[in-house]
């Protein structure tokens, strides 16, 4: 997408209505949704990007809340009559009389405070805020910016709403507002996008919001300085007949952060340097019931140090993980001597059956409907003889929808063994899942 200010000409909707009136593109379905998670970086990205949706919503009853980074005191750098904080008092107090345009005014509303401009470096906050919200997100339709929006704090808000989706299991639904603007056909992936078609009604209820956002569609003043933000040819692209979004289901989206984590840190978790992981390994495998398993499954194995420990006990280890710069670092520790695999679990599976399955720190890393759909894959691939050992971390886990108890619980479901043992101290859990008879027996 190329550079631009919000006074350049830019993209006409004329433009647009001609790419789009070939494009044939599905309609957006609400149906599946309880609850609307829309997310922002200023105020006036809901009204312009999802006014529409927003009406839509309260008259299906969706449950709603709306998370705003910023209170967007940078829109006038220059003002001669508004300082930061004059300009995001005023901004915020638009942000409600919007909502109750579009009949929101009871909808939960969280706003970050984070700096105009600077969304990108609060990435992990604004990803932990988004997921305290959603919790459980297999009802719920999270709305934000288009990663590809060509504005840096509509894009950080986008990616991390991403985030957000994938560790809970929301729908995702992005929306663009400068990319009309500025972008062109090949900015917007029409293959990923649908439409909501507005009545009458529901495209009145968004101009009125719209509306409400006075700082941005009218000078504050006849200064230099203080021009008005958005003009009537940027402002034309949000009076349509169509809101459109970029929709990516649960179990497309993608979280980097794994791979960040082991780009930047051929140790991340300490595993070899950090005496709690060590002790808390030699727990794990002292914990097994046998000595010696035929094949073993690692769910998660990072860069594969407790793998390396777990070919010790099994005549053959497989050991998976979602992160490619984790494998790359696994494969630098063990060789040839490892079946090491790219797994984004529950999605994809590796083939055949194990009598041992270790997942180990991993579990509150997935969504809820991802932990649902691990419990199952696990029971469906153990054998009658088959060992099941959780451990996991006691405290909460920011940023994430589950902790460790909630792993924990959930494993302990139809199709699992049921819990032969349990080791707990102040900060890890160990569970061991096995039929009775498989207990060792002490006479031996």
């Amino acid at each position: 997408m190329r550079a631009f200010t919000h006074d350049d000409r830019g993209t006409s909707r004329r433009e647009w209505d001609d790419l789009l009136e070939t494009a044939a593109l599905p309609l957006l379905d609400l149906s599946p949704y309880r609850r609307l998670v829309v997310v922002g970086a200023h105020p006036d990205d809901e009204s312009l990007g999802a006014g529409g949706l927003l009406v839509t919503g309260a008259a299906l009853g969706l449950v709603t809340a709306l998370v705003v980074a910023t209170d967007g005191e940078g829109s006038h750098p220059g003002s001669p009559t508004h300082d930061p904080a004059a300009l995001a008092r005023r901004r915020r107090a638009e942000l409600g009389d919007a909502l109750a345009a579009v009949g929101q005014g009871g909808a939960t509303v969280i706003t970050l405070g984070l700096p105009d401009g600077r969304v990108g470096d609060h990435a992990d906050e604004v990803v932990a805020s988004i997921v305290d919200v959603v919790g459980d997100g297999r009802d719920c339709l999270v709305v934000a910016p288009y990663r590809g929006d060509g504005h840096p704090d509509h894009e950080a808000m986008g990616s991390a709403a991403a985030a957000a989706a994938h560790r809970t299991g929301a729908t995702l639904a992005e929306y663009p507002i400068w990319l009309w603007h500025a972008g062109g056909e090949h900015d917007l992936p029409l293959r990923s996008t649908v439409r909501l078609p507005l009545t009458a009604r529901t495209r009145a209820g968004k101009q009125a919001a719209i509306a409400c956002h006075t700082s941005q569609i009218r000078p504050l003043s006849d200064q230099p300085g203080d021009a008005v933000m958005l003009p009537e040819a940027v402002l034309e692209h949000f009076a349509g007949t169509d809101e459109l979004f970029v929709l990516t289901p649960a179990e497309q989206t993608r979280n980097d952060r794994l791979d960040r984590l082991h780009r930047d840190d051929d140790d991340p978790w300490g595993a070899e340097s950090r005496w709690y992981e060590q002790r808390k390994r030699s727990l794990l495998l002292a914990a097994l019931p046998r000595p010696r398993f035929t094949r073993a499954l690692e769910v998660g194995c990072s860069t594969a140090v407790l793998t390396e420990a777990l070919q010790e006990r099994a005549a053959r280890v497989v050991a998976i993980d979602s992160s490619l710069a984790a494998l790359d670092l696994a494969r630098r520790r063990l060789g040839d001597h490892a079946d090491l695999r790219e797994v984004d679990v529950p999605w994809r599976w590796p083939e055949g059956s194990f009598d041992l399955v270790v997942v180990s720190e991993v579990g509150y890393f997935l969504s809820p409907v991802a932990l649902e759909g691990l419990v199952g894959r696990v029971a469906d691939s153990l054998t009658p003889d088959g060992v099941v050992v959780l451990c996991h971390w006691r405290h909460p886990v920011k940023g994430w929808p589950l902790d460790g108890e909630d792993v924990h619980r959930a494993f302990a479901s139809a199709g699992i063994p049921e819990r032969a043992a349990t080791y707990r101290d102040r900060d890890i859990e160990i569970v061991v899942h096995t039929a009775p008879e498989q207990w060792p027996d002490p006479h031996r």
